[in-house]
Order: structure tokens, then sequence, then C-alpha cells
């Protein structure tokens, strides 16, 4: 097993595989801290940003869209709403069903979010060149993509890219 006081193996650091995730154990560092600043995790800006760029939805719906799991999205959901960052009322073609709406102080935290976020992707990018920065996304979506797990791909605005990026 690999320690830390020497390089590992030559066939361990060049399996793509292996590098993915010693890059996303790092990018999800940084994130953390990131969100963490705002008292927040990955679970909620991601439910945010889904009833921001989708609009009102049931739990189940937001459960398909984030990819989180129906126990996390109650949590999730309930403390965003004790935070009064989203709001939870009954669906009127089905009273036994919530739907869920960002408010006016989520959009705002949201908007704080992607700021923190941004300089996160920054940080996790800072080696790599905006042209760079754009082929390692085009990459990854095109992993994600064949891979089926479209929850994961990033959207056009992604934070930490910057304008015209």
């Amino acid at each position: 097993m690999h320690t830390g006081d020497s390089p590992p193996p030559e066939r361990l650091r060049v399996l793509p595989s292996r590098l993915t995730n010693q890059a996303a154990l790092t990018a999800n560092r940084i994130v953390d801290h990131a969100l963490g600043q705002a008292g927040l995790r990955r679970y909620h800006y991601a439910l945010l940003a889904t009833l921001d760029e989708s609009g009102p939805a049931s739990q189940a719906a937001l459960g398909r869209r984030t990819g989180i799991d129906r126990s996390d999205m109650v949590a999730t959901v309930n403390d965003l709403a004790e935070r009064h960052l989203v709001r939870r009322s009954p669906d009127p073609d089905d009273r036994r069903r919530n739907i869920i709406t960002i408010t006016a102080a989520g959009g705002e935290q949201l908007v704080r979010l992607d700021a923190l976020l941004a300089a996160a992707q920054d940080t996790f990018l800072a080696p790599l060149p905006d042209d760079d920065r754009r082929q390692l996304i085009d990459l990854l979506t095109r992993l994600v993509d064949h891979h089926g797990d479209r929850t994961a791909r990033p959207s056009e605005g992604w934070p930490g890219l910057r304008p015209g990026t």
C-alpha cells in the first residue's frame, strides 16, 4: 500500500480510473470546504440549483433530477425548510404529496453558493489554463454521458468557469 512518502508505482500513476478518483477526492474536499463556509452541503446546493432551474417539484421528482436518495431528500428538504430556503406545500392534485419551492431567501443563498463554488472550482482547476479546463469538462461530460449518469452532467454555466470559458 502506498503511504505517501514515495510516488506510487507507475502502473497506478497512469490508471485513468485511479486518477479520476484522486481528482474527485480533492475536488470534493475543496467543494465541501467552500459550501461549509455557508453552513451547507452538496445536497443543499444540488436541491437549490435544481429548484432554481426547473421550478417547483415533488420530493420524488427532485430525487430523480438530483440523484439524491429518498431518505437523504427528506432530511435535505427539512433542513432547507427550517432555514426558510425552500417552502413545502401540499400538491393541489395529490394532497398526500408535497411540492417544494425555492424561496426568495433560497435564491439569494444560491447566488452566494454559486460564488463560493466558482472560487472552489478555480482552486481545483488552478493548474489548468482555460482551454484545458474546457477540454477537461468536455471529456468528463462525455464519460459521464456514455456511462449513463445524467445527474452528474455539468450545466453550461457551471460555477468555476469564468465567463466565456
